[in-house]
């Protein structure tokens, strides 16, 4: 075959230059403008970056700051219900408690047990039961409420976060329950099932610290009073919550011959 080279043209050194070699490597033609081009694009860019930095600080600093969060080691700090005066002489209680962490369970439920009694509720009005765990709270209460055998329902159990969701769930179910229960039946459930991330907190409180179990009995009794009266039920002597005949009487117009008062 024919091989068509470029003309041959040496410098005055005698150098072959690239016209003369078409294997050798050309260098791109860079011209004042194209480096001035250049130049520009690259400080344009700083400029720019520099401006958003500017402006994204002075939207950060405009933001109003968040609160920090404090937390409250002192358990008495957050106590702000009060159950002075409160006469529970014929209110009946139900405990229900979890076979689940016996040392935390037991300890809120002897805490209930004790501000039952020191609201004067006898020991014989106090219904105590178990269950294996807080799952079945919701069917144990039912149970019990359907029975009419008490006025309120303390349920109490300890749940502890692990590595899976089934803290989630079951914490969810059981309040959903309970409040179930309770809304369909008329008795009153008092949620007494701890819900904490580890045992120390669970310990704290419980029989290291102030005992919830202490305020979720006076919650019971204080709701048994209350149910007592709504449906009519509450001797006298016992605190008025704002349902009793006398009260009722007062603000209800009277009933017409033959007609039924209702007070709730």
């Amino acid at each position: 075959r024919e091989l068509r080279l470029a003309p041959r043209l040496c410098n005055s050194w005698g150098t072959q230059t690239p016209a003369c070699n078409p294997w050798a490597p050309r260098r791109p033609v860079v011209t004042c403008s194209t480096r001035f081009a250049t130049i520009c694009a690259a400080k344009m860019a700083r400029l720019l970056a520099l401006l958003l930095c500017t402006v994204a600080d002075g939207l950060l600093k405009a933001m109003p700051r968040r609160r920090a969060l404090t937390r409250v080691h002192d358990a008495n700090a957050v106590t702000e219900v009060s159950f002075k005066d409160l006469d529970g002489t014929s209110a009946r209680i139900g405990i229900i408690k979890t076979k689940w962490n016996p040392k935390i369970v037991n300890a809120l439920a002897d805490g209930a047990k004790r501000a039952c009694l020191d609201a004067k509720v006898s020991e014989e009005n106090i219904f105590e039961t178990q269950v294996p765990g807080a799952w079945e709270l919701p069917s144990a209460a039912r149970f019990l409420a359907l029975s009419g055998r008490v006025d309120a329902i303390v349920c109490v159990g300890c749940l502890i976060k692990g590595d899976t969701l089934h803290f989630e769930h079951i914490a969810e179910a059981v309040a959903s329950g309970l409040m179930s229960v309770q809304l369909q039946t008329s008795v009153p459930c008092a949620f007494g099932v701890l819900t904490v991330l580890d045992e120390d907190q669970a310990a704290k409180r419980s029989y290291a610290g102030e005992n919830h179990g202490e305020s979720w009995g006076k919650t019971a009794v204080e709701m048994a009073v209350l149910r007592q009266e709504a449906l009519g039920l509450a001797k006298k002597g016992t605190i008025n919550l704002g349902f009793s005949d006398e009260e009722s009487s007062k603000a209800m117009p009277k009933a017409g011959v033959g007609e039924k008062k209702v007070f709730f």
